[in-house]
């Protein structure tokens, strides 16, 4: 108790601590949040969520709500994928060894970690700091870490940037690329001697008592517990994430037990104040992201420090207040960000305000139109594959090339991941990816590229028929 009085001082002379938020509700309580989480799973099918919930250094509630996808019972202790929120955690194991003098933010990663090469002798400049802030240089653009064959292991991570080549130079642009916290991750192996999951459940999980958190290498090592969902209108379909790599940048496995106590530990002083401090001090590229926190408001104005996380069947979502904590994980994934919605309403809760539930499921619009569509479709596919022959009969020689429009949404099907790069201004994607993000458009881009070329090739084939009909001497 002393220890944490003493931090507690210690913190408010350098990094102000939050200070209960005037007005807020004294109704925070552990029905009311049961509740809300309860009302918004009946209203969107999200099938299972975790919460979290401190104030100062109590925890005011810590539950699980609804099933995993194997259909186990969600509570307090199960594992759930924290995503990008792992982020936090890399962070402060490379300020732990910066406190040891291990590590010094401003030195170039290449004299802790000679293995980090790439094909572009800028790397070389590439600072710690700079890996913690995203300003390496490092980008999707130059290097599309999601699309490539995936690594195993953070040494096979670092490794496959022999050939890449930065974005920008060092320290001028911001650029959220998971291969920053992978590489940072590297540096914490090699500087303590030790795999990183290992020094994660000594310096962080151990000591903070979150018995049932650890780091995991790629989407194979996902427990059935941390596994999620998509949703088609309105009703959760368990599926497995595609094939990633996360270690260091999105690998940490926790529950909303564990998750309380992370969040506690933000104001009793795991580490000292001027490193809380260094933290959360955001770059000049973007005053909004620290070293793995982002810096920014509420809709109401409330200051919070915050970081998000999405896997393709989950998301995750942690949130500093003044005076609270709050962190969701939820088993669907980023196309629905089910976490930050429920964030959005705890957070109004905690504010004085009153948390929304939508009306309906998500998307449920959108995915009956494209079901329709796709129906539709299916129709028109039918339609034209028994009428090739007269098609064929009709339009003979040059009029062929009324077929190309037919191939038309199979080369869109074909270029949909390059094309969603040039909208996402360069981000990486895989194509199946692009079906976890937009399921029912997905079902009925391909259901289209099958029919087209379905009616094609019955129209090829029935102009064959006819001209061979043709050529063919009488008897």
């Amino acid at each position: 108790m002393l220890r944490t009085t003493l931090c507690l001082a210690l913190l408010s002379s350098t990094v102000p601590i939050p200070s209960p938020i005037p007005g807020s509700s004294p109704g925070v309580t552990p029905s009311a949040i049961d509740s809300f989480v309860t009302r918004y799973q009946e209203a969107t099918g999200l099938p299972g969520a975790a919460v979290a919930i401190t104030k100062g250094t109590k925890v005011l509630h810590a539950a699980g709500y609804g099933e995993t996808a194997s259909g186990d019972r969600l509570t307090a202790d199960t594992p759930m994928a924290v995503a990008s929120v792992s982020k936090s955690f890399t962070s402060l194991a490379v300020m732990r060894l910066v406190e040891q003098g291990t590590v010094e933010l401003d030195q170039p990663v290449r004299g802790y970690l000679p293995e980090f090469t790439m094909a572009d002798q800028r790397a070389a400049k590439i600072t710690v700091r700079q890996l913690l802030h995203q300003t390496s240089g490092m980008a999707d653009s130059a290097f599309r870490e999601k699309s490539l064959p995936q690594p195993r292991t953070l040494r096979e991570a670092v490794a496959r940037l022999r050939t890449a080549r930065l974005a920008a130079e060092p320290g001028t642009v911001f650029s959220y690329h998971n291969t920053n916290y992978q590489v940072a991750a590297r540096l914490v192996e090699v500087m303590s001697g030790r795999p990183f999951a290992d020094y994660l459940d000594d310096q962080v999980f151990t000591p903070l008592g979150m018995r049932h958190s650890r780091t995991i290498d790629t989407d194979r090592d996902l427990p059935g517990s941390a596994r999620g969902h998509l949703q088609i209108l309105g009703r959760a379909i368990a599926l497995p994430e595609p094939a990633g790599f996360g270690n260091g940048s999105g690998g940490i496995l926790s529950t909303a037990d564990d998750m309380a106590r992370w969040l506690i530990a933000q104001h009793n002083g795991i580490l000292s104040p001027r490193s809380v401090k260094e933290m959360r001090t955001p770059s000049r590229q973007n005053p909004a992201y620290a070293l793995g926190w982002s810096i920014g408001r509420t809709s109401r104005g409330t200051p919070v420090i915050e970081h998000g996380g999405d896997l393709f069947t989950s998301t995750a979502y942690q949130r500093l207040l003044p005076g609270y904590g709050i962190a969701v994980m939820a088993n669907t994934g980023m196309a629905f960000d089910d976490a930050g919605t429920l964030m959005d309403g705890l957070t109004a809760m905690i504010e004085g305000g009153t948390p929304q539930v939508p009306a309906t499921p998500p998307y449920l619009v959108t995915d009956l139109l494209f079901l329709l569509l796709t129906l539709v479709t299916i129709g028109l596919a039918v339609r034209g594959v028994s009428r090739s022959g007269r098609w064929a009969a009709v339009r003979t020689g040059r009029q062929r090339w009324r077929l190309l429009p037919c191939f038309a949404p199979l080369a869109l099907c074909l270029a949909i991941a390059p094309i969603f790069r040039v909208l996402a201004r360069g981000g990486d994607i895989m194509w199946i990816q692009v079906g976890y993000l937009y399921p029912t458009f997905m079902i009925w881009l391909v259901s289209a590229a099958t029919a087209g070329t379905a009616v094609a090739a019955a129209r090829i084939h029935g102009g064959l028929r006819l001209g061979a009909r043709i050529r063919r001497p009488p008897a």
